[in-house]
C-alpha cells in the first residue's frame, strides 16, 4: 500500500482519504508536543478496524507540504509511535514503521516516518472508543456496527483467522522441532518451505516470512507471548459452587494456567482432570474403583474446545472448572453456520481448518491415564467427538452432558461426575487418582 516514495508523494498531493492520514510532528525541546498520544492512537486504531491505511509523519495535513522530521529526532519519533501502539490501543497494534525521504516543493529531500497499518485480526479500542475510518475522518462505531464487525472478523473472513500471519512474531520464534514433527519422510523440503505448506507460516512482499496463527499455536513454545488468550485456565473447586467470598484460599483445591503449544495444552488439561478427579471404591467381588469421569470423553471435550474455539476473541480463554459434582468447560465463540447445540451430534464444521488438520497429525498423549480410543491422533475427520462425549459420560454418570450457548461469545459443556449426589457409598473417603 503506497509502497514507493513516488506513489506516496502523488497520494499526499491529493490529500487525506480513507487510507491516508498526514501529521506534522511538533517538538517542544526534547519532548514531542504534537500530535497527541490519544489522537494518534485513535487514527491508527481506526485504520486497523477498517481496511488498513498509511500514516505519514512529517507532513502538514492542511497544506500537504513535506516539512520533514529533524534527522536527530527520528529515533524519538519512532519510539513515540511504538509506545502508542503498545500502550494506548487494546489489543496492541504492530504496524510497519519505515523511514523515508520525500522531496519538498523545492526538491529538498526531508526525512519522514511512514506507518503502515494492516487490516487487523481483532477489533481495537483506543482512547476514543471503537473507531473506524470514513473518508478522511474517523467515526465512533455504533453498537450494531461494532457487533457486526466483531462477528465478521471472527467468523466470515475470506482468509480464516488461523491462516492469518502474526506480524509481531518472526519465523525464528517458531521452534524447529515443533515444525519438523509434521514433516513427511519422503518429501525433502527445507524448514521454511515446509512451514508454508503446512500453513504454519506465510510470506508477504513487505514483511517477509511470518508465522501464522496456527504456526504460533503449534510451533511456538509459548503462544501466549503473541496470543495472550491462547491458554486453558483450569481450576478445581472444593464444593459444588464458587463461594461468594474468595478471600480464603481453601475454596480451591488446585489451579493452573495450561500453556504451551495447543496439543500440549490438551495433554495438560487432561492431566489436570485426572489429578483432581476422585475415585470411589465399591466393594462387590473385591474392591472396584470407579472414577468420576470417563477420560476418553474428557479428552474429546478438551480437544474440541481447543480446536474449535474462536482465537479471534482477544482476552477470552478456555476455562476448565471442576466442581465436586461436575466439570464445566467454557470455549470462546459461537457456533458456525447457524448451528444450534442440538445440531452438534449430527453436523460437523470447523472454524480453524488449518489448525484441526495439524491436530489430526498429533498423537494421542500416552501419559493420560484411562484413555480408550482406537485412533492414534488427537482428531479425525469422522466427527464422532460429541457422540463419544455423550455416550461414555452418560454410561458412567447416568446423566447426559449438556451444551449451552451464551449469546455470541461462549459455549459451555457440562459433564456430570459419577455418583454425584448419591448416598450410601461403601467407601466414604474418596481418594484422588
Amino acid at each position: 500500500m503506497l509502497d514507493s516514495p513516488e506513489d506516496l508523494l502523488r497520494k499526499i498531493r491529493l490529500g487525506e482519504d480513507s487510507v491516508l492520514e498526514l501529521k506534522e510532528i511538533v517538538f517542544a525541546g526534547e519532548r514531542i508536543k504534537g500530535p497527541g498520544r490519544d489522537q494518534l492512537a485513535d487514527e491508527l486504531a481506526a485504520f486497523a478496524n477498517g481496511h488498513g491505511g498509511v500514516l505519514v509523519l512529517g507532513v502538514d495535513d492542511d497544506t500537504r507540504e513535506i516539512v520533514g522530521i529533524p534527522l536527530g529526532r527520528l529515533d524519538a519519533a519512532e519510539r513515540y509511535v511504538s509506545e502508542i501502539v503498545r500502550d494506548s490501543i487494546e489489543p496492541p497494534l504492530y504496524p510497519l514503521i519505515e523511514r523515508l525521504e520525500l522531496s519538498d516543493t523545492e526538491g529538498i529531500p526531508r526525512p519522514v516516518l511512514r506507518v503502515e497499518v494492516s487490516p487487523s485480526l481483532f477489533v481495537h479500542r483506543s482512547p476514543g472508543g471503537y473507531l473506524h475510518r470514513v473518508g478522511s475522518s474517523k467515526r465512533r462505531m455504533d453498537s450494531d456496527y461494532l457487533f457486526r464487525l466483531q462477528q465478521q472478523r471472527s467468523q466470515s473472513r475470506l482468509i480464516r483467522f488461523d491462516e492469518m500471519p502474526v506480524h509481531a512474531a518472526s519465523f525464528a520464534d517458531l521452534e524447529s522441532a515443533l515444525i519438523d514433527r509434521f514433516a513427511i519422510d519422503d518429501v525433502q523440503d527445507d524448514r521454511e518451505t515446509l512451514a508454508c505448506k503446512l500453513g504454519m507460516a506465510a510470506r508477504s512482499e513487505r514483511r517477509g516470512l511470518r508465522p501464522t496463527v496456527t504456526g504460533i499455536l503449534l510451533g511456538a513454545g509459548r503462544p501466549v507471548e503473541w496470543l495472550p488468550h491462547a491458554y486453558v485456565q483450569a481450576v478445581a473447586y472444593r464444593g459444588r459452587t464458587v463461594p461468594e467470598s474468595l478471600e480464603s484460599p481453601w475454596y480451591q483445591l488446585d489451579a493452573t494456567d495450561v500453556t504451551g503449544p495447543v496439543d500440549r495444552q490438551i495433554t495438560g488439561a487432561c492431566l489436570f482432570v485426572a489429578r483432581n478427579q476422585k475415585v470411589r471404591a465399591r466393594k462387590a467381588m473385591g474392591r472396584v474403583d470407579q472414577p468420576q469421569y470417563d477420560m476418553t470423553a474428557v479428552l474429546e471435550a478438551i480437544v474440541n474446545a481447543v480446536a474449535h474455539r474462536d482465537y479471534a476473541m482477544h482476552g477470552a480463554r478456555i476455562r476448565l472448572h471442576m466442581f465436586s459434582d461436575r466439570i464445566e468447560l467454557y470455549s470462546p465463540g459461537t457456533l458456525l453456520n447457524s448451528m444450534t447445540v442440538d445440531d452438534l451430534p449430527y453436523r460437523q464444521t470447523s472454524r480453524n481448518e488449518t489448525l484441526t488438520s495439524l491436530l489430526a497429525r498429533c498423537p494421542i498423549p500416552a501419559e493420560v491415564p484411562g484413555l480408550e480410543t482406537p485412533r492414534a491422533t488427537l482428531m479425525d475427520r469422522r466427527g464422532n467427538g460429541v457422540h463419544v462425549i455423550y455416550a461414555r459420560s452418560e454410561r458412567l454418570s447416568r446423566k447426559r452432558p449438556i451444551y449451552e450457548l451464551f449469546g455470541e461469545s461462549e459455549l459451555r459443556l457440562t459433564i456430570y461426575a459419577a455418583g454425584a449426589g448419591e448416598d450410601g457409598e461403601d467407601d466414604t473417603s474418596p481418594r484422588r487418582t
